[in-house]
Parts: structure tokens; sequence; C-alpha cells
């Protein structure tokens, strides 16, 4: 009689069914359930919500941003700069090697308007300004030897002297003498400065894109000889009029001429390379950039002085300049179309629609009668197995018959 050949452990058989459940489910295909809810209102939102969508991606995303280019903000600029002219004062005719600074034609320098000259300082002792904090005495005793104060003008000796006019005492300094406060004379430059011409050459270049550009019309007649900057006529002639720069910033010229201020020329070059070179030009607009309400700190001026020597001591004249200061700002932003952000926005933008099942399926298991109903047919619920009984279908998905169906096959008709 042959032996019986030894059975299986039936732990072999659960393992080889469990092995071919997985290996099934990998290979199976698996698709959300579509369900068809016959309920216009809820239709409405839902078509709405993508019409939405759809029309913000188009319009705003694709047209307003051209978010199908790519983009590169920030050209490497340069900027020269040109003023010509004269104007005179009580005193002088004034021309431009005095009353600009500094004189290197920069994207930012300053054009003289007003002068408080303190001419023919020497070093000696004199008054300190009556300006300068405890600088006042009655004797020598408020004076005290050695002192230096930041905000003064000299060393103080310790001797309380008249001051230049009145009957005022001022504690006595070593410095240049006589100072500011003492001696100044003003000089107003601004009678034709608003005719005075700016020239701005800019140039720029998109490194992404190998583009670059300049403000000036690649003309050989003279063109710049004879031409003033006009937004229609003459975009490619950028010579400005200090009063017309100083009139778009929404100032009165007299009065910034009295007591300075700092006036922003910004050129913006926003260019759209799938278009033609031509398409791109410099769009300019004017605005003061210092705070001219603050009592603190409004206007604008800077000292200066000129040093000689008269009977062999030294000398100099020292100049409080009130003045117009020129700021150049060049900035802008080039796009070209991409395929790389062209799909990377369609696809953001098909996900998006989607925002519309999520919204419709919040009400229907929110707020409608029979959202009970709904979420039965949409969710299949499964119930975990004993396990002495795993075998493969602890691997597959799949919900029982008895699971999948509904107690009310109409219920859904009626949300």
């Amino acid at each position: 009689m042959l032996a019986e050949e030894p059975k299986p452990p039936a732990g072999a058989d659960a393992a080889r069914r469990l092995a071919r459940g997985c290996w099934s489910a990998f290979w199976d295909y698996e698709t959300p359930k579509v369900i068809v809810v016959k309920n216009r209102r809820l239709g409405v939102v839902y078509r709405a919500v993508q019409l939405l969508i759809l029309l913000y991606f188009v319009w705003y995303v694709f047209i307003v941003q051209k978010s199908y280019q790519d983009s590169e903000t920030g050209p490497e600029s340069s900027v020269i700069t040109k003023v010509k002219g004269i104007t005179f004062s009580e005193h002088k005719v004034w021309d431009v090697e005095e009353y600009v600074k500094p004189p290197e034609g920069g994207r930012v320098f300053s054009i003289i308007t007003r002068i408080e000259v303190t001419p023919s300082q020497t070093l000696g002792t004199c008054p300190e300004s009556m300006r300068v904090s405890n600088a006042t005495c009655d004797s020598d005793m408020d004076c005290v030897v050695g002192q230096l104060d930041m905000l003064g003008n000299g060393l103080r000796t310790g001797r309380c002297v008249p001051y230049y006019q009145g009957s005022a005492k001022t504690c006595e300094v070593s410095g240049w003498c006589p100072v500011e406060d003492g001696a100044s004379v003003s000089q107003f430059l601004g009678k034709m400065a608003p005719n005075f011409t700016i020239l701005i050459k800019n140039s720029i270049h998109y490194p992404k894109f190998q583009f670059s550009k300049g403000n000036i019309e690649h003309r050989k007649d003279g063109y710049l000889k004879h031409c003033t900057f006009d937004e229609v006529s003459d975009l490619y002639c950028p010579i400005f009029k200090l009063g017309f720069i100083v009139e778009q910033a929404g100032e009165n010229f007299t009065e910034l001429a009295h007591t300075g201020g700092v006036i922003g020329v910004i050129i913006n070059w926003d260019c759209d390379l799938d278009l033609s070179a031509s398409k791109c030009n410099p769009k300019y607009s004017f605005r003061r950039l210092d705070p001219k309400h603050v009592p603190a700190s409004a206007g604008y001026n800077f000292r200066f002085a000129k040093y000689y020597k008269v009977n062999g001591s030294a000398t100099r004249t020292l100049i409080k300049a009130y003045g117009i200061r020129i700021d150049v700002i060049v900035h802008g932003q080039a796009g070209k179309f991409s395929l790389i952000p062209t799909i990377i926005n369609l696809a953001t933008a098909l996900t998006s629609i989607g925002v519309g099942s999520f919204l419709c399926d919040w009400i229907l298991l929110t707020f409608m009668n029979k959202n009970k109903v709904y979420s039965h047919k949409k969710f299949d619920k499964m119930v975990d197995l004993p396990q002495q009984t795993a075998g493969p279908e602890l691997c597959t998905s799949e919900p029982s018959q008895q699971d999948s169906t509904l107690s009310d096959p109409r219920g859904l008709a009626q949300l």
C-alpha cells in the first residue's frame, strides 16, 4: 500500500490565494463611479462654477498675466545724462559746470536752484550760531572751555561774546569764521531753470532672451539737435525740459526751486517679445520721491566749499545749495512664449475645474434633503472580514452584491 502524500498546510493555500488576489489587483483598472443627479438648480451651480473658473484662466491668467510666457524682470541697464542751459542770479551768470552736481552725467544728479553763500571764511574765532543748542550765554561761566558740540561749528573757547547782530550773546568757537548764519547771502538761480534741457540716454538688455534696445532713435540727420520729448510724436527723443518734469510730477516749480526736492524719472520697459521689437517701447512717468509733507525733513539741500588763499592764509567760500535732484529709475519685464509654463498653467486650469464637483458634492452631502441616499450611492462601505477567512478578498476593494444594492433604488432620482 502506497503511503499517502502529505497535504500542504492550510496556511499555504491561503497564502497562494492571497498572492493571486494581490497580483490580480495590481493589473486591474479602477475608475470612479459616475452618478447623475437630476437636479436643475444643482446643475446650474455646477456649470456656473466651471464657467467662472474657465473665464478666470482664459481672461486673467492667459490674456492679462500672459502666463504662457517665460519672463525676466529687472533688465540690465545703463543711464547717461546731460544738462544744458544757462541762468543768472543777482550777482552773476551761471552755466552747467557750476549748477550741476556731480558733473559726471550719471543716473542721479542735482540742479542747483538757490544758494546761501558765506564768503571769505578763515580759520579763527567767532560767535557760535544761535541755532546751536545751549549756544546763548550771559557770561563766560556759561561757556565750557574745550566743549565740542557735534551740531555746532567749532571748539568752544570759554568766552561769551556779542552775536553778529542784536544784543544777544553766544559762546565763542574756534573754527571757520564767520559761521554760516552770521554772514550768509541768498541767491536765486531758478529764473531760467524751467528751460534747462536734460538728455536721458538709456539702453537695456534682457540676457535670457538676448534682447537689447535703447531709447534714442537711430537717425543720422541731427534729430536730437532740434527735438524735445513728446509721448506721441517724439517718443525716441529723450530730451526733457526741467519745467516739464516738475509739472508732470505735480509740483510747483517756484516752490520746489526754493526748498529743493527729489524727482524720480521712471523708465519702464515692458516688452512682449512674441511681437516685433518695434512694439517694445519705453514708458516714462514722473513723481516726487522725498516726503514733502514732513516738516522735519522737507526739501533737499547740501553743502560744499571752494578753497583758495588770500595773503597766504587759507580761505574758503561756503555754499549751502538747494536744488532739484533727479533720480532716473529703470525697471521692466520681458516675456516670450515657452512650452513649459503653458503646460503647467493648462494643467492647473483643468485641475481647478474639478472644484465645481467638490462644491456640488459638499452641497449634496450637507444641505440636500436626500443627502443620505446620495451618500449611500457615492460611497461603498465594506466590513472587515474575520482574520481566519482572509483570502484574496483582502487585496481587492470590490464590494459584495449585497453591499452595492440600495434599498431605495429610486431615491437618488428624487434629489
